[in-house]
């Protein structure tokens, strides 16, 4: 359990690679992530859960897919999204962003269902600070 603040800048200062979440807090069997997003994700869902994102820097672009029709979401600083569970979506961002995001603890970054996973994405539950 955490009993010391945690600065997400530093925090984000700390690593370099994109697609790589970091765990900052945790409370009520949630996770507070943060990741650098650069380039484009995969496509993927989680089922049993929604994912919600906060953009604290840059631009994200969240491409949806359901029952074949997609559409995107673009998200500035500032910005916030939910993903519905089962909903299949890939992040994408044309330049660095940093990205907040809470799930239940345990959540794969890739879900539970998705494409070949590609090198440049880690797929994890987070990283634990510190």
């Amino acid at each position: 359990m955490m009993t010391e603040p945690v600065n997400i800048q530093r925090t984000l200062d700390s690593f370099s690679e994109p697609w790589s979440p970091r765990i900052v807090a945790q409370f009520n069997d949630y996770d507070v992530r943060v990741a650098k997003f650069h380039g484009a994700y995969l496509w993927h869902s989680h089922q049993d859960t929604d994912e919600l994102f906060i953009v604290a820097a840059g631009r994200l672009v969240i491409h949806l897919r359901e029952d074949g029709v997609e559409r995107c979401v673009t998200l500035h600083r500032g910005d916030t999204y939910v993903v519905p569970r089962g909903i299949e979506h890939k992040p994408v961002s044309d330049e660095e962003s940093h990205i907040i995001m809470v799930e239940p603890t345990g959540t794969l970054t890739v879900g539970d269902t998705h494409e070949e996973i590609p090198d440049h994405v880690d797929a994890t539950t987070g990283h634990h600070v510190g």
